[in-house]
């Protein structure tokens, strides 16, 4: 792999030259340097912490109910005063795309800008929360020896196109103001914990489109602007580069481009959970609907927030998204009153697994970010810093999955004991679906064992936890064989009665798509 970037500053000798980056959408350049008050820059990350946390909050009630439709205009989505607290308090594990930013805000915190990748990992590899999809697969790795980037490469997670960083890359931009290649940085060493590919790329651009909301309150400018960091040939991009055409296209009809959204870009090939299924957690498509709600919006908060909620699958996590990006571009103050109510009564509230509240992280997050702005060629006074604003950079092209397609699902159904269990499929790839799970409550928790055979060959032999926190999300996967029929052998190693390990299907892969 490619040596990652690092956190230095970034085309210093670009910025001193005065050099611009050209709007595809014809609108102003990309400033060199941008001047804001201590106020204003306080105001803007104070934004995006609030709109990102009203956002997921709004949106809760509808999280993934809506899958392959959209919520109609006629649905009531509940919002009263007092509901942000009442939420906060009684559905703490709502907030996950939260505290998961603020465990990695924490590390920086403890351990300076230059904290090692594994602090990031260890931090949120042995926190009390539950996890899922890409960020538990990466969980399972880190506790179980392996080390980041390889934790999220798709070979070893198979959730990794999965949406996780991009709920989670709010930190990055929200660090470095008018500094997307910062952003990128940081997402380079945290987001390849739990993702690759199109899976990292999604908490690529949300930095970015973070990061620039400092420097232009034009939400269709900051839109085309972010994209630049993200490599072209990619799908990401090109799934990007559709929504932003058919805004253009249809610019008063949003569920248009969402059909056209679903049309074009709802397969899912790399989450066991979403083939086959209406269910769809990959990071591209919740991209789209963030988009959807940012270009549609124009702006407006509220008008932001719905679109973004109501385009469904994870619709509390992409309105988070959307909203945490115009307020910051908007501010805390310019955040309509109505959207607010109650929010003071919540900002001392720590999130739950955390010793951070909202106010907390308003502190701290400008704390960092006024180190950013120095690290990065800018200055800081007591009342105002000058920002060396950098022109986007596309980071490196990374593609997972590559050459895979899901050609059929078998149901197993099978409780795997001790002793060896035996089929054949046919194809290039297969994803083992099941748990562990102990068959009384009162029961200790326990880590059975079990091999992998294939072809005669052994693959791994991996540790299945009881626990819900530190389990193993599938059973087995093996992708990259050669076309053709394969044997499956799993052996199981004894274990002490009340605990099984259960198969649940497997899903089987080849090199080009199933034809009818």
């Amino acid at each position: 792999m490619k040596k990652r970037a690092n956190l230095m500053p970034i085309c210093m000798v670009a910025l001193m030259s005065g050099c611009t980056a050209t709007n595809p959408s014809g609108g102003h350049d990309l400033p060199t340097e941008k001047t804001l008050s201590t106020d204003v820059l306080q105001d803007k990350i104070k934004g995006g912490w609030a709109g990102q946390t009203i956002g997921v909050t709004y949106g809760g009630p509808t999280e993934f109910k809506y899958n392959g439709t959209f919520i109609q205009d006629y649905q009531p989505i509940p919002w009263y005063d007092g509901y942000l607290k009442k939420t906060m308090e009684e559905t703490p594990g709502l907030y996950d795309d939260i505290y998961m930013d603020l465990t990695f805000v924490d590390v920086f915190e403890r351990l300076g800008l230059d904290a090692p990748v594994d602090s990031f990992a260890h931090a949120f590899a042995h926190a009390e929360y539950s996890l899922w999809h890409a960020n538990q697969a990466a969980r399972y790795n880190i506790l179980n020896g392996m080390k980041a980037p390889e934790s999220g490469h798709w070979l070893n997670n198979p959730h990794a196109d999965d949406i996780d960083y991009q709920i989670e890359a709010d930190f990055a931009g929200l660090m470095s103001p008018g500094m997307p290649n910062a952003a990128s940085a940081i997402s380079d060493k945290i987001g390849h914990i739990m993702n690759y590919g199109d899976g990292w790329y999604g908490g690529v651009y949300v930095g970015a489109m973070y990061a620039l909301a400092f420097v232009s309150d034009d939400i269709n400018f900051v839109v085309h602007e972010a994209l630049k960091t993200i490599p072209v040939e990619s799908n990401y991009y090109k799934c990007m580069a559709d929504v932003i055409k058919w805004h253009d296209q249809y610019p008063d009809d949003w569920k248009q481009t969402w059909f056209e959204i679903q049309r074009n870009w709802s397969e899912d090939i790399g989450c066991p959970k979403g083939t086959f299924s209406a269910f769809n957690i990959d990071a591209t498509i919740n991209s789209a609907y963030v988009l959807l709600g940012l270009l549609y919006g124009g702006g407006d908060f509220a008008k932001t927030l719905d679109i973004a909620t109501r385009a469904g699958q994870d619709s509390d996590c992409n309105p988070a998204t959307a909203a945490g990006i115009l307020g910051t571009m908007i501010g805390y103050d310019q955040i309509p009153d109505q959207w607010k109510l109650g929010l003071a009564e919540a900002e001392d509230l720590d999130f739950k697994y955390t010793t951070m509240s909202l106010n907390k992280v308003y502190e701290t997050g400008y704390k960092h970010a006024l180190e950013m702005i120095k690290r990065n060629g800018g200055t800081v006074s007591d009342t105002e810093v000058t920002i060396a604003v950098q022109q986007p950079e596309p980071v490196r092209l990374e593609k997972a999955f590559e050459n895979l397609y899901p050609t059929e699902r078998i149901e197993w159904g099978k409780n795997l004991a001790a002793g060896e269990h035996t089929f054949e499929f046919e194809g290039t790839g297969i994803v083992i679906g099941g748990n562990a799970v102990k068959r009384q409550n009162d029961l200790p928790h326990a880590v059975l064992e079990a091999t992998l055979f294939v072809d005669g060959q052994e693959v791994e032999t991996a540790k299945f936890p009881t626990d819900f926190v530190t389990r193993r999300l599938e059973l087995f996967w093996k992708y990259q064989l050669p076309k053709g029929k394969h044997s499956v052998k799993i052996v199981v190693k004894d274990h002490s009665q009340g605990y099984e390990l259960r198969a649940t299907d497997y899903l089987i892969y080849s090199d080009t798509p199933h034809k009818h």
